[in-house]
């Protein structure tokens, strides 16, 4: 077995571990096992439990606080465990410096990062802090609040309600980003042609309300990807990318970006897609398994989240990625979800119903997106032979529906 973001490797006990014990109990917990050489090779340790008692003392000494881990001996191969558990009093510091795992590499976490896992340790978000500045209006928040809520005005009380104010601090940075005007980035706006050199329209929408932000992007996305058609007596409203799926992308975008980074949310716009990109990777408690999966979410910005939430603004809180794939269920494209360390990016495809010959929709409707199928595994549910088949796939491959993966007897494919 390899070393792993979770998973590392110590021939011998050096203080060199020190770091990476910092690193998991700042984040995700983590192993390190003694007596393993980097490439997975076991040697074993000559004494495990004198250095289960040295890894101890070492951790208690130089870890502060100290975090929360386990020490096993495995007697076969005398190799030592260490578990280290996700700790709750962040950050976990050795020799004044808390780290963090780079896949499976441990390094120093910058100062934005060390600010992190301050607010992480003292139980509070970025969005709680009292905001810089306490002269702020909402007009917007109001009229949106009036017609979705039913409040008469927007006072103080209905802002404490809302967790946007407090008689001790005032306005917080989820208040800021809801103000009519703020010092917050925005969205930034690029509608290109048949080519990236090609640009028909740039605009960023920034330091107003994220609600009125939101607006305006959806007005540019409408111009996009929508038009009218006639049909018999009526008109009816075709959306190239639908916009529902759009909509709870740069929702969720809003919901889920870190705003302590001066970076816009950068909307893409493309004759065949639409690229939505947020700063900030996933949430401290969710992998990018889950995360893609749909099934469970985890809030960055829960006041924010909350009150998109009651203003309808999105329709449940941790769906979005259930409702965009939902949006496209007809549709042979489907979305796509790219999770990296600093960026989340949404591609919405437009939506293609009607280019496959009637041949090739039936392979594809017997392929999956998540398990790589041999021919030999899709021929019984289709009524064609090996070859046809074969042809179909090549077809669908050239037309980017599906990917093909391995060669020979080992080949299988798999819809992308």
């Amino acid at each position: 077995m390899k070393e792993t973001h979770t998973l590392e490797y110590k021939q011998e006990i050096t203080n060199t571990f020190l770091k990476t014990v910092s690193a998991f109990a700042n984040y995700d917990g983590g192993t390190v096992i003694f007596g393993v050489q980097d490439d997975g090779k076991i040697i074993g340790i000559q004494n495990p439990d004198a250095a289960c008692l040295d890894i101890e003392n070492k951790i208690n000494d130089a870890i502060s606080p100290q975090p929360h881990y386990e020490l096993e001996v495995h007697n076969p191969n005398h190799t030592v465990v260490l578990t280290v558990h996700p700790g709750l009093d962040k950050p976990y510091l050795y020799k004044g410096k808390a780290y963090k795992r780079n896949d499976t590499a441990t390094i120093a976490v910058d100062s934005l990062e060390l600010s992190r896992l301050i607010l992480q340790g003292r139980n509070m978000d970025f969005e709680a802090l009292p905001a810089a500045n306490q002269d702020l209006s909402f007009h917007f928040l109001e009229e949106k609040a009036k017609k979705e809520i039913g409040i008469q005005a927007l006072t103080l009380d209905v802002l404490r309600s809302l967790n946007l104010y407090s008689n001790q601090d005032g306005y917080n940075h989820a208040a800021e980003l809801l103000a009519d005007q703020n010092d917050f980035p925005g969205i930034d706006i690029a509608r290109f042609g048949d080519s990236i050199n090609i640009i028909q329209k740039r605009v960023t929408f920034s330091h107003e309300s994220v609600l009125h932000e939101l607006e305006k992007a959806l007005e540019v996305y409408r111009d996009t990807y929508q038009y009218e058609k006639i049909e018999g007596m009526e008109r009816v409203k075709v959306s190239l990318i639908p916009e529902e799926a759009f909509r709870e992308a740069l929702a969720n975008a809003l919901i889920h970006r870190t705003w302590d980074v001066k970076a816009q949310i950068r909307v893409l716009l493309f004759p065949d897609r639409a690229e939505i990109s947020s700063p900030g990777g996933l949430a401290s408690g969710i992998s990018k398994e889950e995360y893609l999966q749909g099934n469970l979410s985890v809030l960055r910005n829960p006041i924010l989240g909350n009150i998109f939430y009651r203003l309808h603004m999105v329709e449940i809180l941790g769906t979005g990625i259930l409702r965009i794939r939902a949006a496209y269920e007809k549709s042979l494209k489907q979305p796509v979800f790219k999770v990296q360390e600093n960026s989340i990016t949404v591609i919405l495809p437009v939506v293609t119903l009607f280019d496959l010959t009637e041949d090739e929709q039936i392979i594809y409707q017997a392929l999956s997106r998540n398990i790589p199928k041999s021919i030999s595994t899709i021929l019984p549910s289709i009524p064609f032979g090996r070859s046809k088949a074969s042809a179909l796939l090549q077809a669908l491959a050239k037309k980017n529906y599906i990917i093909i993966q391995g060669r020979g007897r080992g080949t299988k494919y798999k819809i992308l």
